[in-house]
């Protein structure tokens, strides 16, 4: 008997404690809501743990901030990234920048799963990189460091029987992180063979789903990140009222100034760390056999697309630049690229999606790119041209015409557009 108090007194407090944890964790909480700071820290974070997550994006997005997707090219925190020419001149919309190194398409549609009633109707902008187009296109680890198991099982519930989520089914199961449970990966198949989830799936999906929510509501709350600092800091170099002359006089300077030890136009940092002495030697016709006109992202594009059509959003789809004096050094055809840039205009413009900038030629010009393939100073300040208007002015509704043939490996394999 003594022995068996003994024993509680050692571990009875850690059953408790953990048997509270479970409780805490499986109630449906509110947990409140975020503190304004909170939301500007998160929108401009571009960390993992807020793209993973739901609450701290659909409070932010209700609030009047914009969705940026995009990739790598948004952690560019220089004097003319989005955010920082949003929150300096007092526009009517904030940026929400949702894109780090290796976030694609698929990682986007997932990401998408949960904001739902925050998009609807609404406006965002999307940043479609050639780059992403390779012939396997995402890359599994990529998509794992993204992948949120409570945006997956959101959608999985809610999974009708039609080509895109049987094409979304498909995919997720060619990705580890699909796996990595067994009642989702058994639903998942169901999915992809045109069935309905079992009730005992959604039972114990609906049980973690909420388990998930209390999680990422607990720890949306602690905010430690730099970039809110890098944005307030470069708003000071800013003209005080917005001057296109003067701030292209302004992107000129600073542009000049951080390329000034290379002759490709690339970021003096950049260009030191990761291209100087023997790397750019390796580097020299290292991509003439790149192509990105065939890939499996054209049909993960799709998804995106087709996200974005039943919640009847408009978009304003940007695509970047390959800097012109790399792609020489590199050999990477250009020919190849316009090809890839026609195929993925034809694809949004076929369905309705007629918000374009296309950068495609802009690639030589000076100080227009960062480095090899991000927008720069004079790059970003062309993009604003397009994103203000588009949203601070009124558009039309837009009227999409989604076709199922992207989805075929027909279309992902056509070199040609048909």
């Amino acid at each position: 008997m003594k022995s068996r108090r003994k024993l509680w007194s050692i571990f009875g407090p850690v059953i408790v404690a953990a048997g509270l944890l479970i409780l805490l964790f499986s109630l449906p909480l509110g947990w409140g809501r975020f503190s304004e700071q909170t939301e500007k820290q998160a929108a401009v974070s571009l960390s993992p743990k807020v793209f993973r997550g739901q609450k701290i994006k659909q409070q932010a997005l209700q609030n009047g901030y914009v969705p940026f997707f995009g990739s790598s090219e948004l952690s560019r925190f220089d004097v003319f990234n989005p955010a920082v020419l949003a929150a300096k001149y007092r526009r009517s919309y904030r940026p929400f920048l949702l894109g780090a190194a290796g976030s694609q398409s698929l990682t986007h549609y997932f990401i998408m799963q949960n904001l739902g009633s925050q998009l609807r109707g609404k406006k965002v902008v999307f940043i479609i990189s050639p780059q992403w187009f390779t012939k396997l296109g995402q890359r599994p680890d990529a998509f794992g460091f993204y992948y949120s198991p409570l945006q997956t099982i959101d959608w999985i519930i809610h999974a009708k029987n039609n080509p895109a989520d049987r094409y979304a089914a498909k995919r997720l199961l060619q990705m580890p992180s699909g796996r990595s449970s067994q009642t989702t990966a058994a639903a998942l198949e169901n999915i992809a063979n045109g069935q309905s989830i079992s009730r005992f799936q959604k039972t114990v999906l609906r049980a973690k789903e909420t388990m998930l929510r209390n999680e990422d509501t607990l720890f949306s709350h602690f905010q430690t990140n730099k970039n809110l600092a890098k944005v307030q800091k470069s708003e000071k170099v800013l003209p005080a009222q917005y001057s296109t002359p003067q701030l292209q006089r302004l992107a000129t300077k600073v542009g000049h100034q951080a390329t000034s030890n290379n002759q490709l136009g690339i970021k003096n940092s950049f260009y030191t760390r990761r291209l100087s002495g023997n790397h750019m030697q390796a580097l020299r016709d290292s991509q003439t056999n790149f192509d990105y006109r065939q890939s499996p992202e054209y049909s993960d594009f799709q998804l995106v697309l087709t996200q974005f059509s039943q919640w009847h959003v408009s978009v304003q789809f940007i695509i970047p630049p390959i800097n012109q004096r790399w792609a020489n050094y590199t050999g990477l055809s250009m020919p190849m690229i316009h090809q890839t840039d026609q195929k993925i205009k034809y694809q949004l413009q076929q369905q309705g999606f007629n918000h374009v900038l296309d950068l495609t030629d802009d690639g030589n010009e000076k100080y227009f790119m960062e480095d090899t393939i991000h927008l720069g100073w004079r790059g970003w300040l062309r993009a604003d041209q397009a994103i203000d208007p588009f949203l601070t002015k009124q558009q039309p509704q837009p009227k999409y015409n989604i076709q199922n043939r992207f989805f075929t490996k027909k279309w992902q394999t056509s070199t040609h557009i048909e």
